[in-house]
């Protein structure tokens, strides 16, 4: 995508429902407000379709931990996680022991919660798992990637509020929940889809939709392993 742009939002500045433009005059979605980390996670990260398994191991923990919270607090907490979680690095997080989990709830960097810390070392394990049954995190999650078919004709403003999850995410959820993942549920694992490129849910107008689209015409899926 283009590089980060972070003007920030002046008041009455709706144009299109759902788009908010900046002063830098980018029309973007409405959830980008008007803090500049958000907006460049809004034009740089969410949307753009990832293969890369240390990333999503991360996203869908932070997902689980985001669950009654906002994601700008996550984000600006996204470092001290990756601190505290080996950088996500999925075999070394399903090493962790009771005393990591002690240790844990003590930093205050991030949110401790016993039960999210639990299931995030819990989801490691089970990620482990994946990657020998599957060949990647990737291979997995690609899977649930909707038929373009499927997918609304026009993404406006009134049908993105609609898209809280969809029967992909709640087969995806439902199938994580089958291998032992936990704090996964079919609205966590649609905003995971949204984030990592599943779907492209800017809304139309929106200035990075274009460009997701690129992305996602270029994007390589990962292949499934074979059935033995």
């Amino acid at each position: 995508m283009a590089e980060p742009r972070t003007g920030s939002i002046l008041p009455n500045t709706r144009s299109a429902p759902g788009l908010i433009r900046g002063t830098d005059g980018i029309e973007r979605c409405f959830w980008a407000g008007e803090h500049a980390d958000y907006i460049e996670y809004h034009d740089r990260e969410w949307g753009v379709p990832v293969a890369d398994d240390r990333l999503l191991f991360e996203k869908i923990c932070l997902e689980g931990f985001q669950s009654g919270l906002s994601w700008l607090t996550i984000l600006r907490k996204r470092e001290n996680f990756r601190d505290a979680f080996a950088g996500f690095d999925i075999e070394r997080v399903a090493a962790y022991s009771e005393q990591h989990v002690e240790r844990l709830l003590q930093n205050p960097g991030i949110i401790r919660h016993r039960g999210k810390i639990e299931s995030t070392i819990n989801n490691a394990r089970r990620a482990c798992e994946m990657v020998s049954r599957y060949g990647s995190l990737a291979a997995f999650f690609w899977q649930w990637e909707p038929d373009e078919a499927s997918r609304p004709a026009c993404l406006d403003h009134a049908t993105l509020l609609t898209l809280a999850k969809s029967a992909e995410s709640i087969a995806m959820a439902k199938e994580l929940k089958r291998q032992g993942w936990r704090f996964v549920g079919p609205t966590t694992a649609y905003a995971f889809m949204q984030a990592m490129g599943l779907v492209n849910d800017h809304i139309e107008g929106c200035s990075a939709r274009a460009a997701i689209e690129a992305h996602r015409a270029r994007f390589r899926r990962p292949n499934l392993l074979p059935d033995p």
